[in-house]
C-alpha cells in the first residue's frame, strides 16, 4: 500500500508544483488552490509512506520521479523543453531510482 500512497503523493506534488507557475505568485485563485491542496495531499500521504519505507529511499523515489514528471508537464503545458544535458541528467536520476528499487536491501522487495 505504501507504494500506492507514494505514487499518489508524487502525482499530487507534481500537480501542485506545475500549478505554481500558473498561480502567478498566488494572484490567481484556482491555480493557487491547486498548489495548496496538492501539497497538502502530497505531504499527508508521504507521512503514511514513511511508516513502512525509509525516509531516504522514499525521498529518492519522490524526488526522482517528481523531477521527471514536472519536466514532462513543463514541456507540455509551458513549452519548456529540456536540453540534452537536462535529459541525460534526468535519465541518470531515473537510473538511480531503479537501482535503489532493484538492489537496495533497505527496502522490502
Amino acid at each position: 500500500m505504501a507504494y500506492i500512497y507514494l505514487a499518489i503523493a508524487i502525482v499530487a506534488e507534481v500537480a501542485a508544483t506545475s500549478a505554481l507557475k500558473a498561480s502567478e505568485e498566488f494572484t490567481k485563485v484556482v491555480p493557487s488552490l491547486i498548489v495548496i491542496v496538492g501539497y497538502g495531499i502530497a505531504f499527508y500521504l508521504l507521512t503514511l509512506v514513511l511508516r513502512s519505507i525509509p525516509v531516504g529511499i522514499t525521498y529518492a523515489i519522490w524526488a526522482g520521479v517528481g523531477i521527471v514528471l514536472v519536466a514532462i508537464v513543463g514541456a507540455v503545458l509551458y513549452k519548456q523543453i529540456p536540453d540534452t544535458p537536462a535529459v541525460i541528467g534526468m535519465g541518470l536520476i531515473v537510473a538511480g531510482v531503479v537501482v535503489i528499487n532493484l538492489f537496495s536491501k533497505t527496502i522490502s522487495h
